[in-house]
């Protein structure tokens, strides 16, 4: 039984719903409080699909989300690059010299700073960015606005007054969709595979376990470590590389990896979004 729902955390008009908008238009997206009652939603059969982010080009990666990865039960097919277009968004009839504060995110604000202070515009945190751009349409107030989606201004009937006013024009955020079943079956030209890992406890462990992926030609574009069960002594590790696990390169690199491991999981296999590589291309630009 499918609902053709897809969770996401964060009120309607959120940069989760407009990620959910864009990778999945065919779906119905179901706002969600937390990242946990995102993975609950899909788990319980409230959700087929999760999207979740992981990344952004600017600030890195989302806290907490790599904890909450391996322990979902969930699997990744898909990843999903969205580009942060920021808007300032105002009631209705509103004028950009009568805005005198905008809300949002802290976040957010911290991307458009050159605007607000060209525009002597004051800075108000807000709990998110929907959610600011909600409580300005409910306070009506013309002197204050929000900055957020241009989808939030389209839900609670604000009017934009400025558009893609962020700092940096490559600012892009990664996400991941992730499903109660994995599908690896795909093919594309690009692939790509994550997977969490500890170490075994022996000298030079990651080190060995690393070279693998470098003498089999395997590309890994990323590989971060946070602790586990709340002790400084154990270390798990999340990597993406390029690649699927059948193939020769990376099933040699893999099995390699296997020998120094004492676990290994692959969170899911899927093809790389066409905008990884221009947002690859934009950040070597920079």
């Amino acid at each position: 039984m499918t609902t053709n729902r897809i969770a996401f955390q964060g009120e309607p008009g959120a940069y989760s719903h407009e990620a959910c908008r864009s990778a999945r238009p065919g779906m119905e997206a179901l706002p969600c409080r937390t990242f946990e009652d995102v993975i609950e939603a899909v788990r319980a059969g409230d959700a087929d699909l999760a999207m979740l982010p992981v990344e952004n080009s600017t600030y890195g990666r989302v806290a907490d989300i790599h904890h909450l990865l391996p322990e979902s039960g969930l699997r990744i097919i898909d990843e999903a690059f969205v580009r942060v277009h920021i808007s300032l968004l105002a009631v209705p009839g509103t004028t950009l010299d009568q805005v005198r504060e905008a809300m949002s995110h802290t976040v957010l604000l911290g991307q458009c700073r050159g605007f607000l202070r060209s525009n002597d515009i004051r800075a108000i945190t807000g709990a998110d960015t929907a959610g600011s751009a909600k409580e300005v349409a409910a306070r009506g107030n013309p002197s204050l606005a929000a900055l957020a989606a241009p989808l939030a201004g389209e839900i609670y009937g604000l009017d934009r007054l400025a558009d893609r006013i962020e700092d940096r024009q490559n600012n892009t955020t990664r996400f991941l969709i992730m499903s109660r079943q994995a599908d690896d079956s795909r093919r594309s030209d690009r692939m790509l595979t994550s997977f969490v890992f500890r170490v075994r406890n022996i000298p030079a462990a990651l080190y060995k376990a690393m070279g693998g992926f470098a003498t089999n030609g395997v590309n890994m574009t990323k590989l971060e470590s946070y602790m586990v069960d709340g002790v400084f002594t154990a270390t798990q590790f999340y990597a993406d590389i390029e690649g699927h696990p059948e193939d020769a390169n990376v099933a040699r690199a893999l099995d390699e990896l296997s020998y120094f491991t004492s676990s290994l999981d692959i969170l899911g296999v899927y093809p790389a979004d066409p905008l990884r590589e221009a947002q690859r291309r934009a950040t070597l630009a920079d």
